[in-house]
């Protein structure tokens, strides 16, 4: 550790740490239109200026040194700062009254914070049209090409749609550079030469996760469906979380009334604090899936009572977009009823954390969003990352970037984003029979004090080949692992990427929870948290599962008996939408969830409800507390004894998550028993897989209004010229008649689970099925 002094203060850090972010994490003020929090710097605006040792530097760049220090306010750097901020002024238009980032525009903040009154210079103006972008709208006028978006779009998202593109028209005179402040004419010459455009493509070829509109500092990109609709000042924010995906990332919910009227509120679209918490497509645009005209059936609502009480409601089918709260009050009607609790997905899950802690000896995994960012060797197996876990997917790109990590990527379906995200990622398509391997050879490479048994079965799994000395052209014997063959990566390739890294992480996905391997997938992860640096991660499927998994004792099998669905279907049902009995979505509710970062963060409703809730139920049979969030205080093992209204939920200026509290990781007795190792999966020379399009989730995602979308076969091109399919062609696959659609990043083919109109639980048992496809004759 290293010691600076800013303005006098003596500041703590480490030395490969920027000069910005080190004030920021000791709240001081140094502005800056340009960074963004875990990105690369790009030097566009250099109003983040500040002087040591007697010269001028750029904060966002320069590299903090024991025994700096730092002045970030002389007289030079304000007036520096000013003329900066006038040259952004120029030719901008003034139509702050209609703007949508009106309000909380950084452009109009620092102009009237550095005293910018009047603009000493002009340059002729070019005409730049409006440009619609998908879910986003361009406003190039409005543009001052702080290149914020393309930096997110590329050291955060991953996908590089964004770069910047000649601008056209007249230059600023070289003569003023003699004039000018040094700095001043720097930016205005830079944005002068420059707009935003699309990377390659005529078209804006992305995920649409609409991250690039959160981080404008100004209206030039903004979110289509809000243009024109509210003031910001009119906004309300409310604090939640992201109730969509496991990630549960922190968001806010921004709502008004709908009119004089209606005084009924409504959500206009939702931020974020883009410096340290994206947020993936749903999340962001997927607001408006709640029960808009819920009301009391005391009929139904008396059938569901009385069927418990009476025991003729012998199970509880629901799936997992629920909060702790509404799992401890079932968890509380099984106790007390001797019911059933169903929920496969996770019920699969929480068999899989149960044989990895027998084999880890804790709990629950180890890693956790930070350790991502942190790693400098990270490997990918089971998870059809971007699809399933964007922000994930987001901080693996992060750390391959910005961290200069390296990575190893296993799947069966190559995504061309992916193998984009660093030079120094191994992407390994294997055949879909194949997860038991990828274990085992990270056990055999990395693995240390193993149990004798594991040991000698790896020791066992080598071949020598003969290689040739580039240098020197003689040839060696090599020992290289069978796995690696099996798998099909270059394994010399990965001992070169290895070199100097020593942070650890493994990122296991869906795919393993549900293989016909899982249990011994299970052991075979907890061992390598047992034996090996690597640190690991086991992805949640489903936006709570984590939690459902730690509180409810799941059961297989239904009983003898009524079924009650719970947003699934059922004898009776009670759901948010199309249901016997209205049930409040997540944005209506107060709870809170257990993320994949392993933090229990809250969620706050953000619309009006005027139905039952599951605890109504409870309390009807004399079981429940007075409301739903006096179970967060008692929720079972792991959590705290916190009063939901005592959670926080936040970033520092450091970055530091002040989101709810950590689940405790408890210790556990471990075994280390030998168990076969058979591999019992099948091989399918073509197949389809279970999964979503990039940024939807479930019919909640679905019945939002800017995501609704009919469900499709969505098919890569080898795909389509294998069965000479062309787009949007009607097929039937199997039982099942749909379309196809193209997807151009992936080679394969994927069903979604989005659309409940397909019984997806009928047609996969693994996340892998043969099919018989068949075109419909014209």
């Amino acid at each position: 550790m290293a010691n600076i002094t800013i303005n006098g203060k003596i500041c703590e850090c480490d030395e490969s740490e920027s000069i910005l972010n080190i004030a920021r994490r000791n709240n001081i003020y140094i502005p800056a239109i340009c960074y963004l929090s875990g990105c690369s710097p790009t030097l566009a605006c250099r109003l983040c200026m500040v002087e040591t040792g007697g010269k001028i530097v750029y904060s966002c760049n320069a590299k903090a040194k024991d025994g700096m220090e730092i002045l970030t306010h002389t007289d030079e750097i304000i007036q520096a700062r000013k003329a900066i901020m006038q040259t952004y002024c120029i030719n901008h238009p003034l139509e702050c009254g209609v703007c949508d980032q009106s309000g909380e525009c950084e452009l109009q903040n620092f102009t009237m914070h550095m005293g910018v009154d009047e603009v000493p210079y002009a340059i002729k103006d070019t005409h730049k049209p409006l440009q619609k972008w998908g879910v986003v709208d361009y406003e190039p006028s409005l543009c001052i090409v702080c290149e914020r978006c393309v930096t997110v779009c590329k050291d955060k998202i991953g996908c590089e749609s964004l770069k910047t593109v000649p601008r056209g028209g007249d230059q600023v005179d070289k003569n003023l550079k003699d004039v000018m402040q040094k700095d001043a004419f720097a930016v205005w010459s830079k944005f002068q030469k420059s707009l935003i455009g699309h990377s390659g493509t005529d078209e804006l070829d992305c995920d649409e996760c609409g991250e690039c509109a959160a981080v404008c500092p100004v209206g030039a990109l903004v979110q289509s469906h809000f243009t024109y609709t509210s003031n910001a000042w009119e906004l309300k924010k409310i604090p939640s979380s992201n109730p969509h995906s496991s990630d549960c990332e922190l968001l806010y919910y921004e709502v008004k009334p709908k009119s004089i009227e209606d005084r009924r509120l409504k959500i206009y679209r939702v931020g974020s604090d883009f410096h340290f918490g994206e947020l993936n497509r749903a999340a962001r645009f997927g607001f408006d899936f709640h029960n808009e005209n819920s009301t009391k059936n005391e009929e139904f609502f008396n059938k569901i009572v009385n069927g418990i009480k009476n025991k003729t409601i012998k199970n509880i089918k629901f799936n997992s977009f629920i909060t702790n709260e509404e799992a401890k009050i079932l968890s509380i009607l099984k106790e007390k009823f001797e019911i059933n609790l169903i929920n496969n997905e996770a019920f699969l899950y929480q068999k899989f954390l149960q044989n990895f802690s027998r084999y880890s000896g804790n709990r629950l995994y180890s890693s956790d969003f930070d350790c991502v960012v942190n790693s400098d060797f990270i490997v990918v197996a089971g998870s059809f990352l971007r699809y399933d876990s964007p922000n994930l997917g987001y901080k693996f790109n992060n750390a391959l970037k910005i961290n200069k990590a390296s990575g190893l990527y296993f799947h069966t379906i190559k995504d061309r984003v992916v193998e984009k995200f660093s030079k120094n990622l191994i992407t390994c398509i294997h055949d879909n029979d194949k997860d038991i391997e990828i274990l085992l050879f990270l056990l055999q490479k990395f693995g240390k004090n193993l149990p004798l048994w594991l040991s000698q079965k790896l020791e066992n799994e080598f071949e020598n080949i003969n290689l040739v000395d580039k240098k020197t052209q003689e040839t060696k014997e090599q020992k290289i692992s069978k796995f690696s063959k099996i798998l099909g990566f270059d394994e010399m390739k990965l001992d070169e990427i290895l070199a100097k890294k020593e942070k650890f992480c493994l990122i296991i996905g869906e795919d393993f929870i549900y293989s016909k391997n899982s249990e011994k997938l299970a052991k075979l992860a907890g061992c390598i948290q047992k034996y090996t640096n690597f640190e690991v991660l086991i992805i949640p499927p489903r936006t709570n599962s984590l939690g459902v998994a730690m509180i409810c004792d799941l059961d297989k099998d239904f009983q003898n008996g009524k079924t009650l669905g719970y947003n699934e279907s059922g004898d009776i049902s009670f759901g948010v939408y199309e249901s016997d009995l209205d049930a409040p979505a997540l944005n209506q509710q107060e709870g809170t969830f257990l993320n994949l970062d392993k933090r229990v963060v809250p969620i706050n409703p953000a619309v009006g409800y005027d139905g039952y809730e599951l605890n109504d139920i409870a309390k009807a049979l004399n079981v429940g507390l007075e409301n739903t969030v006096d179970y967060t205080s008692n929720l079972g093992l792991g959590f705290r004894d916190v009063m939901f209204d005592d959670l926080e939920n936040f970033y520092d200026n450091g970055g530091i998550s002040h989101r709810g509290y950590k689940f405790e990781n408890i210790k556990c007795q471990f075994i280390d028993d030998e168990f076969d190792l058979t591999n019992l999966n099948e091989k399918f020379d073509d197949f389809i897989y279970k999964a979503n399009p990039v940024g939807q989730f479930s019919k909640f995602t679905n019945n939002s209004s800017i995501l609704n979308e009919v469900a499709y076969l969505y098919a890569g091109t080898e795909f389509m010229q294998k069965f000479n399919l062309s787009n949007l062609e009607p097929i039937n696959l199997d039982d099942l008649a749909i379309c196809v659609k193209f997807d151009s990043n992936i080679e394969g083919a994927y069903l979604p689970y989005f659309d409940d109109k397909i019984d997806i639980d009928k047609i996969f048992k693994t996340r892998y099925k043969k099919f018989n496809l068949k075109k419909v004759a014209k």
